[in-house]
């Protein structure tokens, strides 16, 4: 369920911010028609339903927005880029549930240590995003978790070549947005990127940052 518009969230200061995130993720649950696929345009979607897979494998991701008092920054990790999926592309530390998880969120707090050495104690689990499909065969939970300072990163290299911080406001802010054509098979779509500090954050990555905003009152992505 997608709750009311909010004001225009990449005006709102850290601390509404920190409330808006409470209030509208805490007890959310979603349903098999909740479900994402990037960030894609509406004019888009339908050409890539195709494209999906038609059992997917379960995977969670870990979506840490770090509070640095007066900003709140998501924190991103670069994919080595000798991987099988998606290399060097702007990912969030996760993998696929293993038989040891609980849930999801018990994955991406796994995978998260083990991807970047982000330990569990420092993170506030407050809530989950629908679902995303991607391309390469995975349903992926997206677990949106408050970081507080004072963590230290150990990176796994044979996943993770870098990380970096964005600010939270700047990337749910519409104005900063940028389409583009991309390629697909023989399907050209139009998709939305996320620019920041010369990274360029698109596909399901960025999918699920635009569903965050959506979640917390701002645009639907595919309202186009």
């Amino acid at each position: 369920m997608i709750h009311a518009l909010a004001p225009e969230l990449h005006r709102l200061p850290a601390e509404a911010l920190r409330r808006e995130l409470r209030s509208r993720l805490r007890g959310c649950h979603f349903t098999d028609s909740d479900l994402r696929v990037g960030a894609v345009s509406g004019s888009s979607l339908e050409r890539m339903r195709p494209l999906f897979p038609l059992h997917p494998t379960r995977a969670a991701v870990l979506m840490p927005l770090v509070d640095r008092g007066e900003e709140l920054t998501v924190l991103l990790t670069q994919r080595a880029t000798d991987l099988r999926h998606h290399p060097g592309q702007i990912s969030f530390p996760g993998g696929r549930l293993e038989p040891g998880d609980e849930d999801a969120v018990a994955a991406a707090l796994r995978e998260t240590e083990e991807e970047i050495g982000l330990r569990r104690e420092f993170i506030e689990v407050i809530g989950c995003l629908p679902d995303h499909v991607v391309i390469s065969g995975y349903r992926v939970t997206p677990v949106v978790g408050l970081v507080r300072p004072g963590f230290e990163l150990v990176l796994d290299p044979t996943e993770v070549s870098g990380t970096f911080e964005a600010p939270l406001r700047h990337l749910l802010d519409p104005a900063t947005h940028a389409r583009r054509i991309h390629r697909v098979g023989d399907q050209e779509l139009e998709v939305l990127d996320l620019p920041w500090g010369g990274h360029r954050i698109w596909g399901a990555t960025a999918g699920m940052l635009l569903t965050l905003r959506e979640v917390l009152g701002g645009t639907a992505l595919h309202g186009d």
